[in-house]
């Protein structure tokens, strides 16, 4: 492999080189666009509608990849952070927002019969989702919070008025039933 290819997540989003920025980013896009866009496939149905927030997503991450601080977390955690504002905005719009897309000069993709079969095929074989779905309502809260939304367990704990340590208990009961589920699977 080379030693572009071996940088990690977060070295490519905080490339501020600009001969290198966009193509660290470009890497970072190839490695994550498809599991972005399962992401708002699984949750908005529509081929159409998961490729267009896909891209709103990224030219946001793109736009405001200055502002990724790794000891925050990592950049997948960060990329799907963003991902679920652009689900959440586009939701209470009633419609996908473009600012980032126009602000960037990025054109609108068009998609073709094998792209939207492509899209809709994301997720329909998502042993994950499947599992976190089988978890107890409480345990998939938690392990949401924890691993998508980024939350610190005290912030959990006091969202949900618990203490953190019954958060941590419900995020370890859960990774384990989904080691469990997940190797059965593997």
């Amino acid at each position: 492999m080379s030693r572009e290819r071996d940088r990690s997540d977060e070295a490519l989003v905080a490339e501020k080189r600009l001969d290198r920025a966009t193509p660290a980013f470009a890497e970072f896009y190839a490695r994550y666009e498809p599991a972005v866009l399962a992401y708002h496939r699984r949750r908005v149905g529509l081929p159409e509608v998961a490729a267009d927030l896909t891209a709103e997503t990224f030219a946001r991450a793109l736009a405001s990849r200055s502002r990724f601080k790794p000891n925050r977390g990592t950049a997948v955690g960060w990329l799907f952070g963003i991902a679920h504002h652009v689900l959440v905005d586009s939701a209470r719009r009633g419609t996908v927002e473009q600012k980032a897309r126009e602000k960037l000069g990025m054109a609108r993709i068009e998609l073709d019969d094998t792209d939207l079969a492509r899209i809709d095929s994301l997720g329909e074989d998502d042993h994950l989702h499947d599992a976190l779905d089988a978890l107890p309502v409480e345990q998939r809260e938690a392990i949401m919070a924890r691993f998508v939304h980024e939350e610190s367990y005290d912030e959990t704990a006091e969202r949900l008025a618990l203490s953190s340590s019954v958060i941590r208990k419900r995020v370890s009961r859960g990774l384990t039933r989904l080691r469990q589920d997940l190797g059965d699977i593997a």
